[in-house]
């Protein structure tokens, strides 16, 4: 079976003009269903997205999410962050997944090039830990500030945050609870 049977038209021409235009970042792709993701190498990610939001036919003007998958113990880099994109115009979607290793656990930020990345990014930074460089305010979002490690990690302690331990801010939260419930039956 040729690679093009089984792909709807307009999705074969986006991978193609992917493919020609970033063909040394463009690491592999797969289509299934008339979805098709496209794994590219981090370094490119900002050119890549803003070309495919730029491009008069191509148009991906909505960044529908973007998120981060754990990898651990499966493959290294160990995370990808992964976007949704979808052209409203052209009725068209696509997922760009871009690998993040560990050691090097950033990534360029596109909230410039989308507004609504800005929050995407600050939930997959403190979800899984991932940096956004040039991010405007990348700070927890989901979190305490004070919270320790990254939830939705494959290597999170699955019972607590900090083991036995009971959580600053939760048990400063109870005794004030309990001072104000005591001053109330006053």
């Amino acid at each position: 079976m040729k690679i093009e049977e089984g792909i709807n038209k307009s999705l074969l021409e986006i991978l193609k003009k992917i493919r020609e235009k970033y063909s040394e970042e463009v690491l592999w792709f797969v289509c299934f269903r008339d979805e098709c993701t496209v794994a590219v190498k981090k370094e490119k990610i900002r050119d890549i997205l803003k070309y495919l939001k730029d491009t008069p036919s191509l148009e991906f003007d909505y960044l529908v999410d973007l998120t981060a998958v754990d990898y651990l113990g499966f493959r290294e880099p160990r995370f990808d962050v992964v976007y949704y994109l979808m052209s409203i115009k052209h009725k068209h979607r696509i997922r760009i997944k871009a690998q993040v290793s560990e050691q090097e656990c950033f990534i360029d930020t596109v909230s410039d090039i989308w507004a609504t990345a800005n929050w995407f990014e600050r939930e997959c930074f403190d979800m899984f830990g991932i940096k956004f460089k040039g991010h405007p305010d990348l700070r927890r979002i989901l979190m305490p500030e004070d919270w320790i490690g990254y939830p939705l990690r494959k290597d999170y302690p699955v019972y607590s945050n900090l083991g036995e331990k009971e959580w600053q801010t939760y048990k400063e939260l109870k005794e004030s609870a309990k001072a104000w419930k005591e001053n109330e039956t006053e």
